[in-house]
C-alpha cells in the first residue's frame, strides 16, 4: 500500500505603498491597496478558483481522493475582501470532510526564530479564524515556508499538534528517503513529514519546461514513478503552491487536465490519497530525525538564507522584533494589524542579494527595482510604526519595569471593576429596601387612620320592609315602680 500526501499553499502579502522618509509620523497608512486588489484578484481568477474547482470536481468523482491546503491569515482576510467567492468556494472543499486545513503563522512571519511567544500566538490566532471560517480546528503544523528544527518541535508538541511538516533536504536525510514519517529527535511523539522535493518541483516547476527530459509530464507516467518507488517507502509528500496551477503554469500547458487525471491512475496502481493527519495517524515513524540548524523549502540551500542571509535583512529583522513585547501589551487593534502585516517573510524576501538556484524567482515576486529599495521602503514604514509603539509604550522604559507597571495597572482595574459590582450590587439593595420600607409605611398609615375616614364595607342588600324595621329608633323600656310600704 502507497498513499500521495497532496498538500497546496495559499498566501498573498499586504505589499506596501511607496513611503518616502518624509512621511514618517504623518502617515500611519502604508498599504497598495490598489496593488493589492489587482493581484490577488488576477490570481484568484487564473489559479485559485479554477484549482479549487478542480479539487471540487476530483472529490465528487473520486471518493478516495484527498488532500489538504495551508492559508494564511493575512491571504485569508484579502480573499474575504477582495473576492469573498473564493471563500466560498473553500468552505465547499472543507465541508466535503476530505479536504484538511493546516495550521501556521497568521502573518506568514519567521517569528518561530526569534520570538517563541509571537510564534505561538500567532499560531493560536490562525486556529481561531480557521476554526471561525470553516468550522475545523487544525492538528497538523506548517509553519512558514517550511521552516523547521529540532529547538522548535517540543513547543509544537506542547502547543497541541500531532505533526509538523517540512522540507525532506539532502542535508539532512543523507540517504535516507523523505517518503516516510520520521519522529522528532527533540520531541519523540511529534511525527515529521518531508515534502519530496524531486517529485513536487517536477510537477511545480518542470511540468512546462520543454527543456526538460521528462517533458511533457503525464498522469499515468508521473503516478508510474510513484508507485515504482521501493515497496517499503508508504507515504510520498507532494507540497506546493496552488498558484501552480494556472499562474506558476498557465492553463494552456494542460496542468489542471494533468491534475484532474491523477486520481484515475493512481486507483489502477493501487495508489491512494492521504490527508497530513491521516498519514501521522496511520503511520509508525520510522525512526528519529535531528535537524539542528533551521531549514525550509527555499532555493537550493533549504535554509533561511532567503529572508536572512544578508545585513539589511537582518537589521529590518531586528528592528521589527525589538518592540514585539510592546505590541502584544497594547490593546490598539489597528496597530496590531499593522505588527501581523509588517512581519509577512515576504518584505525580507524582497532583500535578498543572493542569486538564486531558480534564476529570476527573485524578479518574479519583488515589486521592488532592487533590495536595497525594498530594505529603505520598509524601514521607511517601520520607523513609523515604532513611533506609534513609542507613543504608547516609550522604549526609555525596560521590558521588565514595563511589564511590572502594566501589571499593577490591570490589577488595579481588576479591583476597581470588583468593586464597582459591589457598589453596583449594594445600590440594587438600597433601593429593594427603600421600596419595602416605603410599602410598610404606606400600610401602617393606612391601619391609623380613624374608622370614620374608613370606608364602610360593601353589605349584601336586604328587604325594605326589615331595613325600615331596624331603621325605627326603640323606644327605651318603663322603669319599673317600687313597691308600696305598709
Amino acid at each position: 500500500m502507497k498513499a500521495i500526501c497532496f498538500y497546496f499553499q495559499i498566501h498573498q502579502p499586504f505589499r506596501l505603498k511607496r513611503y518616502r522618509f518624509f512621511d514618517i509620523g504623518n502617515d500611519h497608512y502604508y498599504y497598495d491597496d490598489f496593488s493589492n486588489d489587482d493581484i490577488v484578484t488576477r490570481i484568484a481568477q487564473r489559479s485559485y478558483m479554477p484549482a479549487a474547482e478542480a479539487l471540487l470536481g476530483m472529490l465528487e468523482k473520486n471518493p478516495q481522493f484527498r488532500c489538504a491546503l495551508s492559508i494564511t491569515g493575512v491571504a485569508l482576510e484579502q480573499c474575504e475582501q477582495y473576492v469573498p467567492e473564493f471563500i466560498d468556494l473553500l468552505k465547499k472543499l472543507v465541508a466535503t470532510g476530505r479536504v484538511e486545513i493546516l495550521a501556521e503563522t497568521y502573518a506568514h512571519s519567521l517569528s518561530s526564530l526569534i520570538d517563541p511567544e509571537e510564534f505561538e500566538s500567532q499560531v493560536k490566532v490562525h486556529d481561531d479564524k480557521i476554526q471561525e471560517l470553516f468550522g475545523v480546528k487544525p492538528k497538523v503544523l506548517r509553519n512558514t515556508e517550511l521552516v523547521y528544527c529540532d529547538e522548535l518541535a517540543p513547543q509544537i508538541l506542547a502547543m497541541g499538534y500531532k505533526g509538523v511538516i517540512t522540507e525532506g533536504a539532502k542535508h539532512i536525510l543523507g540517504w535516507k528517503s523523505p517518503n516516510y514519517v520520521y519522529s522528532a529527535a527533540s520531541a519523540p511523539k511529534l511525527k515529521i513529514l518531508l515534502r519530496n522535493a524531486k517529485l513536487s518541483d517536477d510537477i511545480a516547476k518542470r511540468f512546462s519546461n520543454p527543456d526538460w527530459d521528462e517533458y511533457p509530464l503525464t498522469a499515468d507516467k508521473y503516478i508510474d514513478w510513484i508507485a515504482n518507488t521501493p515497496a517499503d517507502e508508504q507515504i510520498v509528500n507532494l507540497f506546493m503552491n496552488l498558484e501552480t496551477f494556472g499562474e506558476f503554469q498557465a492553463r494552456e500547458s494542460g496542468i489542471f487536465q494533468f491534475l484532474e487525471a491523477l486520481p484515475y491512475f493512481a486507483k489502477e496502481r493501487g495508489v491512494e490519497f492521504w490527508t497530513p493527519t491521516d498519514a501521522v495517524t496511520k503511520l509508525k515513524a520510522v525512526g528519529e530525525l535531528s535537524i539542528m540548524h533551521p531549514i525550509s523549502w527555499t532555493d537550493e540551500s533549504r535554509d533561511t538564507s532567503a529572508w536572512l542571509g544578508n545585513k539589511l535583512q537582518n537589521e529590518a529583522f531586528q528592528k521589527l522584533y525589538s518592540v514585539a513585547e510592546r505590541v502584544r501589551l497594547c490593546d490598539d487593534r489597528r496597530l496590531k494589524q499593522d505588527w501581523y502585516y509588517l512581519q509577512a517573510a515576504d518584505h525580507l524576501f524582497y532583500m535578498a542579494t543572493k542569486h538564486f538556484a531558480d534564476g529570476a524567482a527573485h524578479s518574479n515576486f519583488s515589486p521592488y527595482e532592487t533590495p536595497f529599495q525594498a530594505f529603505t521602503n520598509y524601514m521607511n514604514v517601520l520607523s513609523d510604526f515604532i513611533v506609534r509603539v513609542e507613543e504608547q509604550y516609550p522604549l526609555s522604559i525596560e521590558n521588565e519595569e514595563l511589564n511590572a507597571l502594566l501589571t499593577t495597572i490591570r490589577n488595579q482595574e481588576r479591583e476597581i471593576e470588583t468593586l464597582n459590582k459591589e457598589v453596583s450590587s449594594m445600590r440594587k439593595n438600597i433601593e429593594h429596601f427603600n421600596e419595602e420600607h416605603l410599602l410598610r409605611e404606606a400600610k401602617a398609615a393606612e391601619a391609623a387612620k380613624p374608622v370614620a375616614e374608613k370606608k364602610p364595607a360593601r353589605k349584601a342588600c336586604k328587604p325594605k320592609a326589615e331595613t325600615a324595621a331596624k331603621a325605627e329608633p326603640k323606644k327605651p323600656a318603663a322603669k319599673k315602680k317600687a313597691p308600696a310600704k305598709k
